[in-house]
């Protein structure tokens, strides 16, 4: 049959009309202003966090204070972002910590690649953007010693005497820390049923997070079988109705740091922190494979890089100091 003698299935003026590309958001022309409001619009709709959303767009009107915040995108160049850098660093006089520093260099770089993603640049300003070395410094941790020291404060509180009751909570706690690395805001959401007892030999601890887009950081620790004993005496003297502990993070940090005075140790040694730092040392000294500590602190892989050198350059600290 002649290809002129077939009938088309769907008349032509039935057709749906040809879809072109999707216009971009905002044009090279657009301020930073009117780009900023487009981007935040971008971050809610990839369900980016909030605090990550607020301090993107921060750092975004800060680049405006600096260019102006009607300086068009298309007329920004990568020496314009380095002079900004530059200026952050050591013509603002406000201090710029390392984190902050590191994180505003993100902020550019997924700015300004959305911006070309979109359709709105033809090319990437950030792209070449020189990002100085501005790591923090080594944390000074407790040595094994003070660890010991405080342990044995935290085992005479549970123990009690005759002028003071028995306190499992110290001991709780500190143990706690030590083994599983948890955060401040991680321990304070703890509650009960957060910990399998089903195996007594090896019991697991459950980090939860309310929030969905946080379901990352989730991970399952192991704890200590002992350490079910001085869960069941803290439970048994503080009856919790919902989550694990029942005073605010403020109290838990004076409960390290009596324990830390009391042990000898100089007043915030005995810290959330420093206690997460001296259990991922131990764990890296100790041969664990490095991705097995990074989840175990619920870690991404590119905050992960920085604290792994932190943690070898602290392992190597020690074996220089003997």
């Amino acid at each position: 049959m002649s290809e002129n003698l077939q009938q088309t299935l769907i008349p032509e003026s039935e057709l749906p009309p040809a879809v072109g590309p999707t216009a971009p958001p905002v044009t090279a022309d657009a301020s930073i202003q009117a780009a900023l409001g487009a981007f935040e619009q971008h971050m809610r709709d990839e369900g980016f966090a909030l605090n990550t959303s607020k301090a993107f767009a921060s750092d975004v009107r800060l680049l405006g204070r600096y260019l102006g915040i009607g300086q068009p995108i298309g007329q920004i160049g990568t020496k314009d972002l380095n002079d900004f850098l530059n200026w952050l660093l050591y013509e603002r006089g406000v201090p710029c910590s390392p984190k902050s520093y590191a994180r505003r260099v993100t902020t550019l770089k997924v700015f300004f690649s959305w911006l070309k993603e979109c359709g709105a640049l033809a090319e990437d300003p950030a792209t070449a953007v020189i990002q100085h070395s501005v790591r923090s410094p080594l944390p000074t941790l407790p040595t094994e010693m003070d660890i010991e020291n405080a342990l044995a404060v935290s085992q005479q509180l549970r123990q009690g005497n005759d002028e003071q009751k028995a306190d499992a909570r110290p001991h709780l706690l500190l143990t706690l820390l030590l083994k599983t690395a948890i955060k401040k805001g991680e321990a304070m959401t703890l509650v009960p049923n957060h910990i399998d007892r089903s195996n007594p030999d090896a019991p697991m601890l459950f980090v939860r997070y309310a929030n969905p887009r946080l379901r990352y950081k989730e991970r399952r620790l192991p704890l200590d079988p002992a350490w079910l004993d001085v869960l069941d005496e803290y439970l048994t003297q503080y009856n919790p109705p919902d989550t694990l502990f029942t005073c605010t993070a403020r109290n838990l940090e004076y409960v390290l740091s009596d324990v830390g005075t009391a042990a000898g140790l100089a007043q915030g040694m005995l810290s959330f922190e420093n206690l997460r730092w001296f259990s991922a040392l131990q764990d890296l000294k100790a041969g664990e494979e490095p991705d097995e500590i990074r989840q175990k602190l619920g870690l991404s892989k590119i905050t992960w890089r920085e604290t792994k050198a932190k943690l070898e350059q602290l392992a190597k600290v020690e074996e220089q100091n003997g």
